[in-house]
């Protein structure tokens, strides 16, 4: 119990001045036992998510982003979504809350206990490119089934060749119906034919990914392009591609998108 020995005593010396019972400093002791195991345990699994940043849910402006609706980001707060292996897609122009969004919902997964894992889609391509070379593909692909919850940031920043696409696929497939994903891409699900290089494997990536989730548009301005507005460094006209990525889209596999 090495946590409560290293705090043994302050519980001693609380215990003294609140004249605790045996059984309540007892009770103390094993509080302060559990909350250094709990505090380790959030410790080695944000270590091994691998976030570029720390971002709570607490500090992002759903003030300056209205097009989000506040409801459905507390109900996935609530990680039912990872409880039943579906998947959160987050679609808007860059710096409008994405990423932020995602590795919040990362940081509170880990905060109950779940495993996580954040990657960029370029990093994982060179990961699955690299395995495959080494003859370990199917060990790696099996590694990332392992997290509760895979975090794939900017997709269709870079388009994929068929070969990469199809890595993707098997990943997706791997993971479809057993470990929840969170995905967020600057492009419509319209456009993702192009990025994956064919449309039949674009197909059968989004057929995967929609059939269980829950997809937030974001439209508006970048959040970091609006602290440089603010500093006097940008005009006051918002930029373009600010509106809504599926403002034009007639994708049809986006009205089928089920809700978490």
């Amino acid at each position: 119990m090495t946590e409560s020995a290293e705090q043994l005593d302050a519980v001693c010396e609380q215990a003294a001045k609140r004249k605790l019972t045996y059984p309540d400093f007892l009770a103390q002791a094993l509080e302060t036992k559990w909350a250094g195991r709990n505090r380790k345990g959030i410790e080695s699994r944000m270590h091994q998510a691998k976030f570029p940043a720390v971002k709570s849910l607490e500090a992002f402006d759903f003030d300056f982003q209205p097009s989000i609706d506040r409801q459905v980001v507390r109900n996935l707060a609530g990680l039912s979504f990872v409880e039943r292996a579906e998947n959160v897609i987050f679609l808007g122009p860059p710096g409008v809350g994405k990423s932020h969004l995602s590795i919040a919902l990362g940081i509170k997964a880990i905060e109950a206990g779940h495993r996580v894992e954040f990657q960029t889609l370029d990093q994982l391509m060179t990961r699955l490119k690299k395995a495959r070379e080494e003859n370990r593909l199917d060990r790696t692909l099996k590694q990332l089934t392992y997290p509760k919850l895979l975090i794939v940031d900017e997709i269709a920043y870079l388009p994929l060749s068929r070969d990469e696409a199809s890595l993707f696929f098997r990943l997706i497939n791997r993971r479809y119906e057993r470990a929840a994903m969170i995905l967020t891409s600057n492009k419509s699900f319209a456009d993702w034919g192009e990025i994956f290089g064919e449309q039949v494997i674009a197909t059968a990536i989004l057929d995967r990914l929609l059939h269980h989730a829950t997809t937030i548009n974001i439209k508006g301005e970048s959040c970091r392009l609006k602290e440089k507005r603010r500093a006097g460094l940008l005009r006051n006209n918002p930029p373009a591609g600010a509106e809504d990525p599926d403002a034009e889209s007639n994708d049809p596999t986006e009205e089928a998108t089920a809700t978490a």
